[in-house]
């Protein structure tokens, strides 16, 4: 894609039907220079005709059909949800064609370090927090009860390598099929969690009647550390109170040596990247989510993995995936979980094109064609090397593809739960996500929101619309910040105390 630069409208391919907005247009204004004034204002973002559009004639966006005509559109008109909707989208997958491609795109970089903690296991933390993870929500309470008063007394004040006590609560873990997917992945997300190399030190709290079983969870994954890993009932404990009581005074052991980490050179090869976008808008696929695809073909070049996630977000840009699929199986793992998703919609009544959400459509993005061949290019260009479920352990370099819901905090919770020490979140309505132990970086879209929202946006990519900055150079920007941000540097949301209420473990199957 193109670095779109200058202040008239923006033409991202030259085959694209339509341009966008880089700024609200008045009634009257005639911004594709055609001799047809618009009959009201149109906001920044959204799309004019580049030409006539009969009804049922492809809308072209990307080089990419992201809709049909539901109307005929004349050239200079608004191009949105009255006049454009989704039709089916191209399967021509042709399974690896673009591979060559994405091999030359992935090429060496120079080789960068970070600050970092290192575990025994050989992985690498961005931080060194004490986790409290609750196995069941009869523990919720319990868990973040204790971590607000680890936190009021000033405990680890002694401790500056200790990045705070984490309360990873959630609403589930019994009334479940202990053998069904959801209980496999309720248990997945809550090891990865623990185990987290940005997790100095673990506390597993339950119960103790649940299905979701502390000593279930060590069988199935192996011995963990017992130096970072420990568990507790509440049942055996003598109660709530008791529990908490206990829970203070093990962090109070567990301290000394969880402080006692320091941060050393690491290489950036180290790095797992999480990529995500939320409240996205028409701005998202012209400049943070490519200068977020710049930075991950960078961070892929060192050795290091990216992690693209939210399949329904994926939906109908699938194909740019594939095509550069390194395997033949690779790309089947990618098709299995489309077709999962298709037929589980299906079951619940729903369907893949439900997105965008209002806000979405408010920001410009009128089908999920449209948002999802934005969202990829958070991807970069480089080979797509593996495909995950939804919380498993990513233990593959470059870039990779993980099965998760399209809903931010749910999405990040795997992403998280499989080895993501840093997030990289993209935004054009404005956010205040946060998440722990991986901390989340957001990029703005545009200027103006990054001026709205000053203590929640980390990067301004908005500068790119004005050819003040292009996507390159926005892509190594943000490298900078992610090796900053693995150093210890604080993130906005970090700084705001964000972090702990956005643990959404994907709740699947009945509830029994």
């Amino acid at each position: 894609m193109a670095d779109a630069e200058g202040a008239g409208p923006i033409v991202l391919d030259p085959s694209d039907t339509v341009a966008i907005l880089p700024a609200r247009a008045p009634a009257g204004a005639d911004p594709l220079g055609l001799g047809r004034p618009l009959a009201g204002p149109v906001p920044a973002g959204h799309k004019l005709a580049r030409v006539a559009h009969p009804a049922g004639a492809p809308v072209v966006k990307f080089g990419q059909i992201i809709g049909h005509a539901t109307a005929p559109i004349a050239p200079g008109a608004h191009v949105h949800s009255h006049n454009c909707a989704i039709a089916e989208h191209d399967r021509d997958y042709r399974i690896g064609a673009d591979l060559a491609t994405a091999q030359a795109a992935a090429r060496a970089v120079a080789p960068r370090s970070f600050l970092g903690h290192r575990r025994a296991d050989g992985r690498v933390g961005t931080r060194n927090v004490i986790a409290l993870v609750a196995t069941v929500n009869c523990s919720a309470t319990v868990i973040r009860r204790a971590a607000a008063e680890i936190e009021a007394s000033g405990l680890l004040d002694a401790y500056p390598a200790i990045d705070g006590v984490a309360a990873f609560a959630h609403g589930s873990g019994c009334g479940m099929n202990g053998a069904g997917e959801g209980a496999a992945m309720l248990e997945r997300t809550l090891w990865g969690h623990a185990t987290h190399p940005n997790v100095g030190a673990a506390i597993f709290v339950g119960l103790g009647c649940e299905v979701m079983q502390i000593a279930r969870m060590r069988a199935r994954h192996g011995a963990a550390d017992p130096d970072r890993f420990h568990g507790l009932t509440i049942q055996e404990t003598g109660g709530a109170r008791a529990t908490i009581e206990a829970i203070k005074a093990r962090v109070a052991d567990l301290a000394p040596e969880v402080g006692a980490s320091r941060r050393v050179p690491c290489p950036a090869s180290a790095l797992k990247v999480a990529l995500q976008c939320g409240g996205s808008d028409g701005f998202s696929g012209i400049t943070a989510n490519p200068a977020l695809g710049a930075a991950s073909d960078l961070i892929v070049g060192m050795g290091g993995t990216v992690i693209l996630s939210e399949t329904p977000e994926i939906y109908g840009a699938e194909q740019l995936l594939l095509r550069r699929a390194a395997s033949a199986e690779v790309a089947e793992r990618l098709l299995e979980r489309i077709r999962w998703w298709e037929r589980y919609t299906a079951t619940l009544g729903a369907s893949l094109d439900n997105n965008p959400s209002p806000g979405n459509k408010a920001g410009g993005l009128t089908t999920i064609l449209e948002k999802s061949l934005g969202a990829v290019a958070k991807a970069g260009a480089t080979p797509l090397t593996a495909v995950y479920g939804y919380a498993e352990r990513v233990d593959a370099a470059g870039l990779v593809f993980m099965d998760t819901p399209g809903y931010d905090p749910v999405s990040v919770t795997g992403q998280i739960a499989g080895g993501a020490q840093v997030v990289v979140f993209t935004t054009g309505r404005g956010s205040a996500f946060g998440s722990r132990p991986a901390p989340t970086i957001k990029l703005a879209t545009q200027s103006s929101l990054a001026r709205a929202m000053p203590d929640d946006m980390d990067v301004d990519c908005g500068d790119i619309l004005d050819g003040a900055s292009s996507i390159a150079a926005k892509g190594i920007q943000i490298v900078e910040a992610i090796l900053a941000v693995a150093s210890g540097a604080r993130t906005a949301s970090e700084r705001a105390g964000f972090g702990d209420a956005e643990f959404a473990p994907w709740q699947i199957g009945a509830v029994l």
